[in-house]
């Protein structure tokens, strides 16, 4: 079985993802290299570690956060179907089971607001640990007047955590934000909906998600089932 050292070990993996990042870099958006994609991979697999699915899962988990943006090579746009193609085909070259390809790609095709769903506990994993990686260090640009709104929140956000709790049942993205710099508004403006998405993907988890901003929890709510057809240990 491909291991997620193997993949991180792969230079043409390796290759992709700086690809994707220096064409961001070139528009102007936030760090999406290394730094990212392992943030990323390691907080999928923990999320699925926590909720108590296999070993094996997990593993695909670290696999599929660390391959999710090399779409971005070709373009922005529908980078999750550009990306979860070059996937397939470079994970079939390597020779590894179809349907756990199937599980990595359909998780990547699905990570982005735009058109993605979480219709996967996989991709359910890489949507929440894909949209909590919100922090200054992922500021690209230095510029001389007033940053544009990425940046400015991107900047205000001090420290940022996304923590598993499995007895409560709950997934809580807690940030630390610093207000003199940056309106809570504006992370809104730019955040909102990929919050919601979070907010779906933690349901079909079987939990609930919970976003806190300097101690006050902005976006959650009590529901009494949390069952999921796709919850449970796989």
């Amino acid at each position: 079985m491909i291991t997620f050292q193997e993949i991180r070990d792969n230079p043409v993996f390796t290759g992709l993802i700086e690809r994707a990042n220096a064409y961001l870099r070139a528009r102007g958006y936030t760090e999406h290299g290394m730094r990212h994609v392992t943030y990323v991979a390691n907080t999928t697999g923990m999320i699925l570690q926590e909720l108590g699915y296999s070993e094996r899962m997990v593993e695909l988990g670290r696999i599929t956060g660390y391959l999710h943006d090399i779409g971005n090579m070709h373009n922005r746009k529908h980078h999750g179907i550009s990306g979860a193609n070059i996937v397939y085909t470079e994970l079939r070259l390597l020779g590894m089971d179809l349907d756990e390809i199937c599980t990595i790609t359909t998780a990547i095709a699905n990570h982005e607001e735009e058109i993605g769903e979480p219709v996967t506990p996989m991709a359910a994993a890489l949507i929440l640990a894909d949209k909590s990686d919100a922090h200054r260090t992922r500021v690209n640009r230095e510029g001389n007047g007033r940053p544009a709104i990425h940046d400015r929140v991107n900047l205000a956000i001090l420290d940022s955590r996304l923590t598993v709790d499995q007895e409560q049942r709950t997934i809580t993205f807690d940030i630390e934000f610093d207000q003199q710099a940056c309106q809570i508004m504006d992370y809104f403006e730019i955040y909102l909906k990929r919050m919601e998405m979070c907010k779906t993907a933690a349901e079909l988890l079987g939990t609930r998600f919970r976003l806190v901003i300097n101690g006050l929890e902005l976006l959650g709510h009590v529901n009494e089932a949390y069952d999921s057809p796709l919850t449970g240990v796989s």
